[in-house]
């Protein structure tokens, strides 16, 4: 008996490999019952290393480039090929739709089928492969290429498991596809994008932390600005791993390219100096180890100091100014002026009934 989240659990199994991610290709397809303004009927993303590279919707019926790599590597017969198979798709997951409904007899209403597919190339050389679907959100159906048997997530992809599992033909078509076709063009993707996609950003990390009320202090761990995306962030109280109590943060976008993540983990306050975040990525030679370091009472007086004689300062140039004006060797300073000769200025000019003040402000 399958239980629901299977497909899940699937992914979570692949992603926890010790082998790091080098570089990726995913395919993401979205095919919905009820299109909407913004919300087409059938659309497909494709993505290396997470920066999509190619789309295809319903509404412009051709695959168009995303980044300018792919559109000066490629030729028209390439577009034309992709145009095609994208079109097949949406035919496809339309009549599943169809299908779908009728097998959880459901009535027409707005329902969503989402299938990914892609590979990884890792860094010790083995390559990886994904192969999964959704309904309405939920997992439904996915191909596992280590046992080339599909996992199915309730009773009505059961289905779907006996038909694509009768003669071993989709399986082996499917691992075909993902071992060998999704590893060939990732390869020439990255090759077509190297200066880009193999690039090496490091992060930028900072280690904050924040006593709460109950007196749990929260330690937070950001690294943003570095590319590619994988990174690994991760707490040690006295170099053990702390993953079980950390919470992370997704690895998002930012407007450059590059990506930000952040994690975070409870600890006592007088436990703190045995805290490190340690971060790991392709653009450092070894994983970095980073403590908190709370701001100290000195830096603190440094700034009340360094504020009290800029004030001393104001108020020596100021005296001076009154002084030279009450001897009549210096008639009002002429404008405009420094900020910090505003006070006296004002003072000036209302004494010779100029109303500059008032004149300031307008």
């Amino acid at each position: 008996e399958q239980r629901d989240g299977a497909v899940g659990l699937l992914l979570l199994l692949h992603l926890g490999g010790a082998a790091r991610v080098l570089h990726s290709l995913r395919y993401f397809d979205v095919a919905v019952s009820e299109p909407s303004p913004g919300v087409p009927q059938y659309q497909e993303v494709g993505y290396v290393d997470g920066n999509p590279f190619v789309r295809y919707d319903s509404e412009s019926q051709r695959v168009e480039p995303q980044t300018h790599w792919i559109e000066a590597n490629v030729d028209q017969e390439y577009w034309d090929r992709e145009t095609q198979i994208a079109r097949s798709n949406q035919q496809i997951n339309s009549r599943n739709l169809d299908t779908l409904r009728d097998r959880y007899n459901q009535s027409r209403g707005g329902h969503t089928l989402q299938w990914m597919c892609g590979c990884d190339l890792l860094d010790d050389g083995s390559t990886r492969g994904y192969d999964q679907d959704a309904y309405d959100g939920k997992d439904f159906i996915a191909f596992d290429m280590a046992t080339m048997t599909f996992i199915a997530a309730d009773a009505a992809a059961q289905i779907t498991k006996r038909k694509w599992e009768h003669d071993g033909a989709e399986a082996e078509h499917r691992k075909n596809y993902l071992q060998n076709i999704c590893v060939e063009w990732l390869k020439k993707y990255v090759r077509y994008g190297q200066a880009v996609l193999e690039r090496r950003e490091p992060p930028m990390v900072r280690v904050s932390g924040k006593e709460e009320e109950d007196g749990i202090l929260t330690l937070t761990c950001r690294a943003h600005g570095f590319y590619p995306r994988p990174i690994s962030l991760s707490w040690l109280k006295d170099g053990e791993i702390r993953d079980q109590d950390t919470l992370w943060g997704s690895i998002a976008p930012n407007s450059d390219g590059t990506y930000y993540t952040w994690a975070s983990i409870e600890a006592n306050p007088r436990d703190k100096d045995r805290f490190r975040c340690q971060v790991e990525h392709a653009s450092l030679l070894q994983p970095g180890l980073y403590a908190w370091e709370p701001q100290s009472d000195h830096s603190t007086t440094v700034v009340v100091v360094a504020v009290a004689v800029v004030m001393i300062m104001i108020a020596i140039v100021t005296g001076l100014i009154f002084w030279k004006y009450k001897l009549g060797k210096d008639p009002c300073p002429p404008q405009p002026a420094p900020w910090w000769m505003l006070m006296s200025l004002s003072l000036c000019r209302e004494e010779q009934g100029e109303g500059w003040l008032l004149h300031s402000l307008r």
